[in-house]
């Protein structure tokens, strides 16, 4: 599996630096020297990449791979995604999970009852919100927290919550 930890947004000066916005909480790894990336067009792969260097700069990063050396060669790699093999990803600690491993998960409330699918995760700040489709289309935003989410399942892709009162609507 392939998760997307970037997008190519334009090319930086004449040396064959990316400006690169990040979709990964952990983006300064991800763009460390030597870490391995794949440049996509969907799901096609379209070059395999190793980082020389990377470094902030307003609000996004600038990046150079190995081989890829002049404004030219970057110039195609523009609005495409960069990815990361599940192999490389970093062990969280306990209670934290990916995103991918959250959405798909099934959500039943303390009496076993079915409420939905997990089909997106919302960021707030305080913290994420799952959305929760269930079988008629209906969606519910339930927070992840501990007073809601009692149980999460990865290896079964099983989550209980105990719903308080207005939770579902």
């Amino acid at each position: 599996m392939r998760l997307k930890v970037g997008k190519i947004v334009n090319t930086h000066a004449l040396k064959g630096e990316l400006k690169v916005i990040s979709t990964s909480d952990f983006i300064e790894e991800r763009l460390s020297t030597g870490s391995k990336l794949i440049i996509t067009r969907g799901n096609q792969v379209l070059k395999e990449v190793e980082v020389e260097y990377s470094r902030e700069h307003k609000g996004a990063f600038l990046v150079k791979f190995l081989g890829i050396d002049s404004i030219n060669e970057a110039e195609q790699y523009k609005n495409l995604h960069l990815k990361v093999e599940e192999e490389y990803l970093e062990e969280l600690e306990d209670g934290e999970f990916y995103y991918y491993e959250i959405i798909g998960c099934n959500v039943y409330d303390e009496n076993n009852t079915f409420i939905g699918e997990v089909v997106d995760i919302l960021q707030t700040g305080a913290n994420d919100v799952w959305v929760v489709k269930n079988d008629e289309g209906k969606e519910n935003l339930i927070p992840y927290i501990e007073d809601v989410v009692k149980n999460i399942d990865i290896d079964n892709k099983i989550i209980n919550i105990e719903t308080m009162e207005g939770l579902l609507n």
